[in-house]
């Protein structure tokens, strides 16, 4: 065993151990981290691309690194820390190494990213790792099917998932039933969310929604606003109905219009502490939202900053400069595909060892698959205080 952390979304095992217990199973004994029974000398196929790591199994990692900028940027840091996960497994005698990973570059689109996982699978890949974008981690999701492969996708699109293509990152569904479960343990009784006509938007009032039936909330009202002047329009609909104690909680995900919502109902006359404004993991370091003073007691959930933190100094020393946040997720991807139970097993990555209900701890926490390629992540509740967020409740499933 190990001790560790992990990437965004893991607690239950311990957000300060070493890297033994890193990705090991909430359940005792549960998971290997040793050579298991795949060890000894084995010819891998040749590969074209940056490698790293010296274990006989082959993991694709398959990012963008080309086209975009900030996409490529995105996608250099989080090879980076997958450079540094296997870096922790070479200097740790306590655990086997058991794979190699080959790094792709998708650039920006679907058929970069179907090209890779191509030549992937045609070099042996076993698993893969990647890609970032939902539109990416569906068509290489659909090329790794059809191998018999698994992919452990990055997206936290939960359209990109489904058996056998799990998404690492903090889904909408999963912080939203996390915030919508405290504020109902806050003694919150009556729910209203407001959502921009976006794509986020639209993803976040699903997330919403079946959070209200998941938890037996009462949603008294869903607005939708694609303007300025829809926006006031929700306002003046909604202050009657909080004036009247028909609703004590509203979700506002967005959080570019979430400080314009809070001084609008301020002004139409609705104290701080009338109403529990609810946020989004979006609203996690935003300067405006915490230096609104409207949004004072406001909460939201967020991935523990612990895993990252632990990553930052070591990520500077190596490559000059801050980490991304979600370079925590490659992290734990890569300590988890070098589990000698799922690497070394028969077969390799088993569907039923990936999704074992008690999880794994990674770099940010404990988290686990659903069969459905879904994940759920322990997330931490904030709460916005002025020009600060500080937590409420810590890490939970």
């Amino acid at each position: 065993m190990k001790s560790a952390q992990a990437l965004s979304g893991l607690r239950v095992v311990g957000l300060g151990l070493a890297a033994a217990a890193l990705l090991s199973a909430c359940s005792p004994g549960s998971f290997s981290f040793g050579p298991g029974t795949g060890g000894g000398a084995q010819t891998m196929p040749t590969a074209a691309g940056k490698s790293f790591g010296r274990g006989p199994v082959h993991v694709a990692l398959l990012l963008p690194l080309s086209g975009d900028p900030n996409l490529a940027g995105v996608g250099q840091s989080l090879a980076n820390a997958s450079e540094l996960a296997i870096q922790f497994v070479e200097t740790n005698p306590n655990i086997g190494e058991n794979i190699t990973v080959v790094l792709k570059d998708t650039g920006a689109s679907t058929a970069g990213a179907t090209q890779a996982a191509q030549q992937a699978l045609g070099e042996g890949a076993s698993l893969i790792l990647g890609p970032l974008r939902a539109d990416q981690v569906t068509a290489v999701g659909q090329v790794a099917k059809s191998a018999g492969v698994p992919v452990i996708g990055f997206s936290n699109n939960s359209g990109a998932a489904s058996p056998g293509v799990y998404l690492l990152n903090v889904l909408p569904e999963s912080e939203v039933k996390r915030s919508m479960g405290y504020a109902k343990k806050l003694g919150k009784k009556a729910f209203a969310g407001i959502f921009p006509t976006t794509d986020f938007g639209r993803i976040q009032e699903g997330a919403f929604r079946q959070a209200g039936a998941d938890l037996g909330l009462n949603v008294r009202a869903v607005y939708n606003f694609s303007s300025e002047a829809e926006a006031r329009n929700v306002v003046t609909q909604i202050v009657p109905m909080l004036q009247s104690g028909q609703i004590d909680t509203i979700f506002i995900p967005d959080r570019a219009t979430a400080p314009s919502f809070a001084n609008l109902l301020n002004e139409a006359g609705i104290a701080p502490g009338k109403v529990q404004f609810v946020g989004s993991a979006d609203w996690d370091g935003d300067p405006s939202v915490l230096n609104t003073t409207t949004l004072a007691g406001a909460i939201f959930p967020a991935v523990d900053d612990a895993g990252y933190n632990a990553l930052l100094p070591e990520y500077q020393s190596k490559f000059g400069s801050a980490p991304h946040k979600l370079a925590t997720v490659a992290y734990t991807a890569t300590i988890l595909a070098n589990a000698g139970s799922l690497a070394n097993g028969t077969p390799r990555y088993d569907r039923a060892q990936l999704t074992l209900p008690a999880g794994f701890n990674g770099r940010d926490g404990v988290f686990r698959f659903l069969a459905d390629g879904r994940s759920e992540y322990a997330l931490v509740i904030k709460q916005v205080a002025i020009g600060s967020a500080s937590v409420a409740e810590a890490a939970k499933l």
